[in-house]
Parts: structure tokens; C-alpha cells; sequence
């Protein structure tokens, strides 16, 4: 009788065991010494090797197998898709500038609201004179690549790694912890570290009891120009840049296949850290650098600490020199202001935190042909005309078609289908023509003329002047390419002073379905119901089960689950998804609606403002327009909207489909300012107006720009102009800045 195999099983020897162990311990050490420590004579075939090796002894011998060993990368079972994960800490973005002038401004605005002086001459560029006393009592400044790969966050729980998510909208991301398994440079478990010997107390070999580590995925550029010229051979399109590479390897349901890809990880931030002992130590940026180096994550090795602003500009100029021969990818460097209170304490602006810029490197420019103009509908109804060109490498991207912005761009590009132009695209900025070869016409290019009717629906189109293009505030050079913020054509085209008035051209068909699938679209973004992508809303509006965004409300399993594609299981998580997200807060709901010129902020705006929809909807333009940095277009427009009919029964739509909106509360302890209203005037010394219109907002208060009748109390600070005046004729209580700050604290 043939034994069974279990039995004929052959035992490791003693050598064998030792060497499985160390393979491991080696597979570790070089782990560490290529990702942590940089150390240039470790290579990928080494460390492979090993790996290989010990991959067929374990396959040898099955008791050596330990499923939380972590030289081995296991990847898991293959995902049916990526569950969705609220940030306890929003993951918020980044603004931008693209010259010295702009960083120093930037600077100037974050000093006023700290009430930092800042004096009004400033340094000549190039020529390295700087005012001494702008940089005597300043703000500390911590710079770093800014790597273009794809933000993460990863959580660890006693030192072992439990969860990862991508950024998503800031709000809510993606499960990816499978595939970030995979990648060797992210710890699975935090090396400990001795807080004794810091001086900081606690005990010798100390791992938090939680940390939120942030930092980005990144493909090398070595990795990428490989895939790329194996999806060449297999017939697969390349990927544009190593930024969409990465995201789109951990995206992979499978993370086998993110395993291929060779990712690479680089922290940059700790957002949460558990434990009193530990504060001492992030009390500053640089400080959290180190401190995650010691836990054994990759960091920029080029990042540098500055006492103050004035040598920056040199450092990025240093790094552009750089910039080719790294081995990622980096569109700039990211400024951070180095002291942790007094970053929190800038506080944000719309989705930007003010202590923190990135410098954007110079807009790379490229030559092509124009193959045709296409118009794109907006959610507006806005008719945007594009470019059309073959595909085009620049900036790291491939590029196929720019904006032309409008009518007008194109009459003073004197831009022509066939026509040779010059593009540019930085960073993320979308790609714009700036310049037209005129000199390489031959005579057969065609002028466009802007279409008659919607080429979505067929729909009437009218002409509507959008606003002045003036020309940047911001003076001095800029790096060639730069896009100016307040300006939409090329630097190269005169402007004419004070008649730059837009024309933009709107479908008038509030039933154009260009229009609404791109409404649509976007409500549910800002509603937060990920399941419900482009290709299923326009599924579902195919099959007549949605007119509008207010049936998806209505929507039952029974309704989904026999469409091809889908199942049980699939039609029960989007109904699931639909339900828990019926509740959404005031502001989202107003941004939602997609209402003309009403963004995040103006919506939050109106929102902290007036407290309720019902209030919102009854408002008058000269109510809207009391409210600070809202203006007459604004006002004019939520009116507008709130007065048809259609937007009135699309509401009510939403409502009677269960949908609940929030009305804007402030928790108990804000109740300090409820009910007050306050104009400021004239020059607060302690803190900006900005920041105590903010303080202000967050306690219950309004803030108005004018004095009337309803008017609490007129804040005066130095300077104060007429409002103080019109306050004393009203009999409006006049308060100094002393008890102003009296009131707030």
C-alpha cells in the first residue's frame, strides 16, 4: 500500500532552516537599506533573488510558511471592487504659484493675517536684495519635492499597518490596503524608536498607539518607459505619465497585478498621532519628517528646513536643475510653513490650507496642428470650443486637445483649423494654445465659425458677456509659460485696456443632454454616491429608469438587478449607497444644484449665513449681496434661479423622493456670536479681517459689508472709514479690536 503523500513529506535540515531565516533577516536588512537608507549599491535583481530563493524553499518546506511575514509582499485574493472610506482628517488640496512675485505675495497675505508686519518694498528679482527686516521675526519654512505620484493615507494601529485609502475627494476615498501591501517601501510594521533618548520622555523603544502617516504612490520613470513599451508590444495603450500609471496600478481589483508595477512610497505628513508623549515631537514639519524616517518610511532626502523665505527662491531653482536626472517625477516644490500651531492656526481658504504652496515649474511648450475645433457643453449650458490635434507628449502627459476658452481667444489668436500652433500645460493646468505659427500657413486652413445650434441637442444658443479679462495684479516676471492666473490668452497677445469684455455662448434647452448628463454627473459627485459612475447613470437614463437626478432617489433593486452586468449583490449596493447619502448639509445641497457662479465657498457662504434653505430661497439681492465677497452676479443669480418654475418643481422632486437637507448648526459651544451681526472697518492689529470674518462665522456670527439698522456691532480697528460714520448716525454699538477679542475668546 502506497503511503500517502503527507507522509512521504520531507523534513528541512538544519542548514536549510537556517538559511530560510537568513533569507529573511537579509530580505529585511536590504529592504531597509534601499528604501529607508537610500544606499545606492542595493539593486532590485539582489533583492529579487533572495526573494526567489526563499519563495521555493517555503514552497519546499509548507511549516516555514508564515502568513504575516513581511518580506514576502503577499498579495491578496483579487477584489469585486473598492470599498469607499470616510478620512477622519480631510485630505485637502494644494493651490499653486508659478513665480517668485507670487510666493513672496503669498507670504505678504499669510503675515497679515498672523499680524505680522511686512514692509512695502520689496526685493528686485535676480538681483539677491532683499529688505533685512522682512525676514527679522518671520515664518520658519520647510520645503520638498513635490513628487507627481498619487496621495495616500495609510493608518497604523501599534505599529502595524491596518488601512490605506486614496484621496479621493478629500472627503472620501478608496480601500487600496491589499495593494499598498504589495509595495516594499511602506512598513507593515513601524520600527520602534526611543523617545529617551530625545529628551522627550516615554520609553526606550516606543510605537504610537494610532498614526495617520500621508505621503504619495509613485512609478519611476524607468518602470513606466518599460510598461509602456510592453503594452506597446501587447497592443494596450501606454500610459500618459507616470501619475496616471501609478493610480492606475492601484486600482487594479487584483493586487497581483499592482505587485508587477513596482510602486515606490514617500511620506510627507502626519495628520494624527495618539498619546501625549508624542506631541512634543510634531510640533514642527521637519520634526515629522524625522520622526517618520525612524518609523521606517521613505522620505525626501532633498527636503531642507529655511529660518526664512529669502533663500527659496535659489533652492527651487537648485532642484529645476535637478528635476531630469531624478529618478521620479516632480512638478515643483511644496512650501510649508514649519511651525504646526501656527500652520493650523492660518487656517483654509475653500479646499487650500494657507500654510502650505506649491511652486510649480515652468509650462513646457510643444508644436502641432490643429485637425478640427469641437465644441464641448458644459453643465451651465457653456459652449467651450476645443482643439482638436493629434496625440501629443508634453509635460509628462500625452495630450490630444486644448481649450480655447471661448470666441473671443480665438479671434485674437487668430487661430484657424490647419494652422501650426504652439501648446503649453503645467502640471495640472489644463492644456491652452498660446501661440499660432503664422508663418506656417499655406493657405487651406478654414476659419471656424461658431455653431448655430447646440451640437449636443439642437437647442437655441445665446450670447451672454461673461466679465473683464484684466491683466495679473501680480507684477514681475514670471518663468516662461507660466499661466497667469486672470488671464486666458497668450502672453505673447496684446490685450485691448478695458475692453476685454468675454461673449460666452449657452444652450438656452434646459432639456440639452449634454447639459444635464454633466449636471447629473455632478450631482452626484457632490452628493457622494461613488457607485453611480458616468457609464451607469447613462445606462440607467437609457433604460427610462432616470429622467433626472431626483429619480435616483427612486430607484429599487427590483429596478437594477435584472440589467445586463449587474446582480443581486451589485443593484444592492447602489441602493444602499442611495439611501445613506438622502441627508446632505445645507452648503452641499446648494452646490449640488449646480447654480450659475455658486461654487464650494459661496455656497458654504450662503449656507453659514442664512442657516436654511427656506431662508436661502426667500432671500433678496440685497440681502445676498450684504454678505462679504459675494457680489451683485451672485446675487442676481441665486435669485434667478429660486424664481423658475422648473428649478422650483426639480426641488420639490427631491424632497418628496426622500432627500433631507441639512439646515447649518453650530454645536452648543458655538453659540457665542448666534444671532449677532457684524461690519468691520479699518485695520485689525491682532488678526486680519479675513480671519475675523472666519472667527467670526465659526461662532454664529454674520458678517455684513455695509451698516444698517440690523447691523449688532461695527468692529473698528486703525483707519476706519465711512461705516464708522454710518454707525454713529444709525446708533450702532462701536467696539474697539481690545474688546472685540474680549468677545471672541
Amino acid at each position: 500500500m502506497q503511503k500517502s503523500n503527507k507522509n512521504n513529506k520531507k523534513r528541512a535540515s538544519f542548514a536549510e532552516s537556517r538559511r530560510v531565516q537568513k533569507l529573511r533577516n537579509e530580505i529585511a536588512r536590504l529592504r531597509d537599506a534601499y528604501h529607508i537608507k537610500n544606499l545606492p549599491n542595493i539593486t532590485d535583481d539582489v533583492y529579487d533573488s533572495l526573494t526567489k530563493e526563499l519563495n521555493i524553499l517555503l514552497q519546499k518546506y509548507p511549516e516555514f510558511n508564515d502568513p504575516n511575514a513581511k518580506e514576502l509582499r503577499v498579495a491578496g485574493k483579487p477584489l469585486d471592487k473598492f470599498e469607499k472610506v470616510k478620512h477622519e482628517v480631510k485630505m485637502f488640496s494644494i493651490a499653486n504659484v508659478f513665480s517668485d512675485e507670487e510666493f513672496f505675495a503669498w507670504e505678504k497675505r499669510n503675515l497679515k493675517l498672523l499680524g505680522k508686519d511686512f514692509p512695502e518694498s520689496s526685493h528686485e528679482p535676480g538681483t539677491g536684495e532683499f529688505p533685512r527686516t522682512w525676514f527679522m521675526g518671520g515664518i520658519e519654512y520647510f520645503c520638498e519635492l513635490k513628487f507627481d505620484g498619487l496621495a495616500v493615507s495609510l493608518i497604523y494601529e501599534n505599529g502595524e499597518f491596518i488601512r490605506g485609502v486614496t484621496r479621493g475627494d478629500g472627503e472620501v476615498g478608496e480601500d487600496i490596503t491589499q495593494n499598498l501591501k504589495t509595495i516594499r517601501s511602506i512598513p507593515l510594521e513601524l520600527s520602534p524608536i526611543s523617545l529617551t533618548r530625545r529628551g522627550v520622555g516615554g520609553e526606550v523603544n516606543s510605537i504610537p498607539d494610532y498614526i495617520e502617516v500621508r505621503g504619495e504612490v509613485l512609478m519611476k520613470k524607468s518602470v513606466l518607459k518599460k510598461l509602456n513599451e510592453l503594452n506597446e508590444k501587447e497592443g494596450k495603450l501606454p500610459f500618459a505619465n507616470s501619475r496616471n500609471a501609478a493610480a492606475g496600478s492601484l486600482r487594479q481589483l487584483d493586487p497581483e497585478l499592482a505587485k508587477q508595477r513596482s510602486l515606490d512610497f514617500f511620506a510627507y505628513e502626519i495628520v494624527q498621532i495618539k498619546g501625549n508623549e508624542w506631541q512634543k515631537y510634531i510640533e514642527k514639519h521637519f520634526q515629522k519628517h524625522e520622526l517618520l524616517h525612524e518609523f521606517g518610511f521613505m522620505v525626501d532626502k532633498y527636503a531642507k528646513k529655511f529660518s526664512s523665505s529669502k533663500d527659496i527662491p535659489n533652492f527651487i531653482n537648485k532642484v529645476l536643475e535637478i528635476r531630469e536626472n531624478l529618478p521620479f517625477g516632480i512638478d515643483g516644490v511644496v512650501i510649508n510653513v514649519d511651525d504646526t500651531k501656527t500652520f493650523e492656526n492660518l487656517g483654509v481658504t475653500g479646499k487650500d490650507p494657507r500654510g502650505i504652496i506649491a511652486f510649480k515649474y515652468p509650462a513646457e511648450k510643444a508644436a502641432t496642428v490643429v485637425k478640427d475645433i469641437k465644441i464641448n457643453v458644459g453643465r451651465t449650458g457653456v459652449l467651450t470650443p476645443l482643439a482638436i490635434f493629434e496625440p501629443t507628449s508634453i509635460a509628462g502627459s500625452i495630450i490630444s486637445k486644448a481649450t480655447l476658452h471661448n470666441m473671443d481667444q480665438i479671434g485674437r489668436l487668430d487661430l484657424r483649423i490647419g494652422d501650426t500652433v504652439v501648446i503649453e500645460k503645467a502640471g495640472d493646468v489644463i492644456p491652452k494654445v498660446v501661440e499660432v505659427l503664422t508663418r506656417m500657413r499655406t493657405g487651406k486652413e478654414k476659419k471656424f465659425k461658431m455653431v448655430q445650434k447646440c451640437p449636443a441637442c439642437g437647442g437655441k444658443i445665446n450670447k451672454k458677456i461673461t466679465g473683464n479679462l484684466g491683466s495679473s495684479s501680480l507684477k514681475g516676471p514670471r518663468f516662461p509659460g507660466a499661466p497667469n492666473p486672470s488671464q486666458t490668452i497668450s502672453h505673447r497677445t496684446p490685450q485691448v485696456p478695458d475692453k476685454n469684455l468675454s461673449v460666452a455662448y449657452y444652450c438656452t434647452n434646459p432639456k440639452c443632454s449634454a447639459k444635464n448628463e454633466r449636471s447629473l454627473l455632478h450631482f452626484v459627485s457632490v452628493f457622494g454616491i461613488y457607485e453611480l459612475g458616468p457609464k451607469i447613470l447613462r445606462r440607467f437614463k437609457d433604460e427610462g429608469l432616470i429622467t433626472d437626478a431626483a429619480d435616483i432617489f427612486t430607484l429599487s433593486k427590483e429596478d437594477i438587478a435584472p440589467l445586463e452586468r449587474f446582480g443581486e449583490k451589485s443593484a444592492e449596493n447602489i441602493i444602499k449607497e442611495i439611501q445613506l447619502k438622502k441627508k446632505i448639509p445645507l452648503s452641499k445641497f446648494l452646490f449640488a444644484l449646480g447654480i450659475l457662479h455658486v461654487g464650494e465657498e459661496t455656497a458654504r457662504d450662503l449656507a453659514m449665513n442664512f442657516g436654511s434653505f427656506k431662508k436661502i430661497t426667500e432671500a433678496k439681492i440685497e440681502e445676498i449681496n450684504e454678505i462679504e465677497n459675494i457680489g451683485p452676479a451672485v446675487s442676481e443669480s441665486v435669485c434667478v434661479y429660486f424664481k423658475d418654475k422648473n428649478n422650483l418643481s426639480f426641488i420639490k422632486k427631491l424632497f418628496d423622493n426622500g432627500v433631507i437637507v441639512e439646515s447649518y448648526k453650530l454645536s452648543a459651544i458655538s453659540y457665542k456670536l448666534s444671532g449677532l451681526i457684524f461690519v468691520l472697518t479699518g485695520t485689525l492689529l491682532q488678526m486680519s479681517r479675513e480671519l475675523a470674518k472666519e472667527k467670526i462665522i465659526s461662532l454664529g456670527g454674520k458678517v455684513t459689508n455695509s451698516v444698517s439698522k440690523s447691523t449688532s456691532y461695527v468692529v473698528v480697528g486703525e483707519e476706519a472709514g465711512s461705516k464708522l460714520k454710518d454707525a454713529q448716525k444709525l446708533g450702532i454699538k462701536i467696539i474697539n479690536e481690545k474688546d472685540f477679542l474680549d468677545m471672541l475668546y
